[in-house]
């Protein structure tokens, strides 16, 4: 496994982060996709086995289980001073004021809550989800900012926004002296690159570490155009509004991709991580994996080298799409 700074930080992070939304109750929340407890387990174990130490989760996740299932089985199996734990904040944990957004009543309670879930003393990264329209991003500041003082968080970072709300939030932080975003979580892969116009070079100049989710755009990227053959496939809506507006120029693009892996011999996913983890502001894709074998590609796309050619070849066929993710 490789590791890396995660951003100007010191903090060191597997190039590779487990992503934790495939776990929790299946009858919790919105993914009755998710595995339950058992059958997350030899997930943690193996990315444990293949140096991964970067897991990232939200309290969103499952009604909250996923924190659960995080926070049990790593304590178990892991060495909570060699693994970097990251959970989220912003969307509602109950229909009912104040549960829910940036505000500081609603970042205290909820950063309190993930612990007691996780049954950790501190989370090593905590972000926020999405920008909340209805706080001052200052209170959301100054609160992140005693949430590190107070030893319940060592690092904050952001999540899908639009590149002038991270510089304005990096502007203020360095104007009243409060705890800066390390990290940068965008919705970027093969079939979405908007973030390369304006985030991207953003985070890149600000020393701000990225960890893109769906880096194989909800599975997309793994197989031929269309074939939807797992139960996350059919039942996640949220993936269906990301994902179906373009669709003759996204088939070009997962085309392409199947192209190229056919003539290196190695699966698709192995290629859309490898295409990702070339370009040099990427610190680590947030992968997902409801089967072993999907740990094993994440892991084998660390050492497939594409020539240029190839990544010309990956991106010739992309057009612009409207901007997606950020709800």
């Amino acid at each position: 496994m490789e590791f890396t700074r995660l951003g100007k930080s010191g903090l060191k992070v597997s190039r590779l982060c487990l992503g934790c939304m495939t776990y929790g109750v299946p009858e919790r929340g919105s993914h009755p996709w998710s595995l339950n407890e058992e059958q997350s387990r030899p997930f943690f174990a193996r990315a444990l086995d293949l140096g991964i130490n970067f897991f990232d989760t939200a309290n969103a996740y499952s009604d909250g289980t996923s924190e659960e299932f995080v926070g049990r089985i790593l304590r178990e199996l892991g060495r909570r001073d060699e693994l970097v734990v990251a959970t989220k904040v912003f969307f509602p944990w109950r229909e009912a004021p104040n549960t829910d957004g940036l505000s500081r009543k609603a970042i205290m309670t909820a950063i309190d809550d993930s612990l007691r879930r996780l049954g950790m003393d501190y989370v090593d990264l905590y972000q926020i989800h999405r920008w909340d329209y209805e706080t001052p991003i200052e209170e959301t500041l100054e609160a992140l900012h005693d949430i590190v003082k107070a030893g319940k968080a060592r690092y904050i970072g952001a999540s899908s926004m639009y590149a002038w709300q991270l510089c304005h939030a990096l502007h203020l932080a360095e104007r009243h002296g409060w705890t800066r975003f390390v990290s940068m979580q965008p919705h970027y892969n093969l079939l979405y690159r908007e973030e390369e116009r304006e985030m991207l070079p953003l985070c890149e100049t600000e020393g701000i570490g990225v960890i893109p989710w769906s880096p194989l755009a909800r599975g997309h990227l793994a197989r031929p155009w269309a074939m939807e053959n797992s139960d996350r496939a059919q039942t996640d809506e949220y993936g269906k509004t990301l994902y179906q507006g373009h669709a003759e120029s996204d088939r070009k693009v997962v085309d392409r991709l199947g192209e190229v892996a056919q003539a290196k011999g190695v699966p698709r996913a192995q290629v859309a991580l490898a295409w990702m983890l070339h370009k040099p502001v990427i610190t680590a894709p947030v992968i997902g994996a409801s089967k072993l074998e999907h740990l094993e590609d994440a892991v084998g796309a660390l050492e497939l080298k594409l020539a240029p050619n190839e990544i010309v070849a990956l991106e010739k066929p992309y057009v612009p799409h409207p901007v997606l993710g950020f709800s």
